[in-house]
């Protein structure tokens, strides 16, 4: 039985981490605002993405207290059945993998593959368990099968993961080693668009990545660097992007959220997105629920990261809500105390 002691400790920590949450997302909101009023921006984009994490995590904290178990259990298949069902969320032959709609799929299956971990890791039945781990592999393999080679490698490391995290006893190593994970991608994205990185390897992550992309990003860090500060305005980099104004199908994006944070709203709005990413890892650390569960939805927000980082998902309203649900459910207090991981 959780004594008064503990019980009033975890509301503390629940507390700290939801003040912080509110103060981020807060602070994401009024800098868009600020800068898309300086360059005449459209700020709209920011703030849905920001109103549909919150609503995501919201209901992941009030599903998650509720049903432990069947709410990630429930969310895994929503976000399996999403990407089967809506074509416009599946890689097709208009779209170049890994641009735009293939890694909002990737992304999708990644989430739902941590969300199914999370339940396996939440119940107490030997059973339930083996059948919940086949539903995450059984998202892997619905991954290659929809041809996102992507999400099967995003969906196989957040399986790797969770296994992991099932023998360790304590949440605060994996958590910085998700965060030096996440680091490491932005940084060699980062290195890639400053032309810093050797030829060998740039080369070699050219004819994956798209010679188009990795223009795009040139150009959105050129655009940063103009204006360090403030950046161009939100949404406007397809208005100066020469590169997204020759693309067969521009949508306005440099694929990458790290470096259109930092072209469209300067070096202070990449820092907010950087804050907002720790703020989740600190809200998982923080949380009651067990090191597994909380491990498991960590690896599968991290994978979301370094999607994030070399492709469009975060433009996805239906992602943004799903990163905001997985996170939601794995800070969540159940009623009832759940079961020691064997």
């Amino acid at each position: 039985m959780t004594t008064v002691a503990g019980s009033e400790e975890d509301g503390d920590r629940r507390n700290v981490s939801d003040g912080v949450g509110v103060l981020v997302l807060g602070a994401c909101a009024a800098w868009s605002l600020i800068t898309a009023a300086a360059h005449d921006g459209r700020p709209e984009g920011v703030l849905l993405a920001l109103l549909a994490v919150a609503a995501g995590y919201a209901a992941g904290r009030i599903s998650g207290a509720l049903l432990p178990v069947a709410a990630p259990c429930a969310a895994a298949l929503t976000g399996l059945g999403l990407t089967v069902a809506l074509p416009h969320l599946a890689p097709g032959p208009e779209i170049v993998a890994p641009l735009g709609h293939a890694g909002a799929t990737a992304a999708l299956l990644t989430l739902a593959t941590g969300a199914a971990c999370c339940a396996a890791w939440a119940t107490g039945s030997p059973a339930l368990r083996v059948l919940l781990g086949l539903l995450a592999v059984g998202i892997a393999v619905a991954s290659a099968a929809l041809g996102s080679v992507s999400g099967l490698f995003t969906c196989t490391a957040v399986l790797l993961s969770s296994l992991a995290a099932g023998r360790m006893r304590h949440r605060g190593p994996g958590i910085a080693a998700l965060a030096l994970a996440a680091a490491a991608v932005t940084g060699l994205i980062w290195a890639m668009a400053g032309k810093a990185v050797p030829g060998g390897l740039t080369e070699s992550l050219r004819g994956r990545l798209t010679p188009h992309r990795i223009e795009l990003w040139h150009e959105a860090l050129h655009l940063a660097r103009e204006d360090t500060a403030l950046g161009v305005g939100p949404g406007r980099f397809g208005e100066l992007s020469t590169t997204a104004a020759r693309s067969l199908l521009p949508d306005g994006k440099p694929h990458s959220a790290p470096l259109q944070m930092a072209a469209e709203q300067g070096v202070i709005g990449a820092l907010l997105l950087a804050a907002a990413f720790c703020w989740l890892l600190y809200a998982l650390w923080r949380s009651p629920r067990t090191t597994p569960v909380v491990l498991s939805a960590g690896a599968a927000l991290t994978a979301l990261a370094a999607i994030a980082a070399v492709g469009n998902a975060l433009s996805f309203t239906t992602v943004s809500v799903g990163a905001g649900l997985l996170a939601g459910l794995a800070t969540a207090h159940p009623l009832s105390d759940e079961p020691a991981p064997k």
